[in-house]
């Protein structure tokens, strides 16, 4: 009886032909945006709308940034310009240093490497005077 209830109660379900109107719209609507967006007619039309809306925003973006570096230089605040050169400079000052750094380390490879050889030198030079001692 169950059964029969269930079949009854989808089959009484007066939204069901809406839903299934508003799923062929939808995929229908779907491939016709997928190849409206994929021609070449809306690239052209889209590239247009982006370079006149760059060119109109461009006194307003301007005039945005020397009113933000007017602001930033009244609070003796870095513009991005300056962090971005204080980078740069911090970019080549650690570059000298590791420069420095291998140069310091080859140092001590060859002052360690006389330090060796120098010690080895005089206890050759030892040798040879306990070797001289009488029998």
């Amino acid at each position: 009886m169950s059964e029969t209830q269930e079949k009854g109660s989808t089959a009484a379900d007066p939204f069901e032909p809406f839903r299934a109107m508003r799923d062929s719209y939808l995929e229908a609507m779907a491939k016709s945006m997928v190849d409206a967006v994929n021609s070449e007619a809306y690239a052209q039309a889209t590239g247009t709308m982006l370079e006149s809306y760059m060119a109109a925003a461009t006194p307003f973006r301007e005039a945005m940034d020397k009113s933000m570096k007017q602001a930033l230089q009244q609070l003796s605040l870095p513009s991005r310009e300056e962090l971005a050169a204080l980078a740069e400079r911090f970019a080549n000052l650690e570059l000298r240093l590791d420069d420095m750094d291998a140069k310091l380390g080859s140092i001590l490879k060859l002052l360690r490497k006389e330090k060796t050889a120098s010690e080895a030198g005089n206890s050759k030079a030892e040798t040879p005077g306990a070797a001289s001692k009488p029998h």
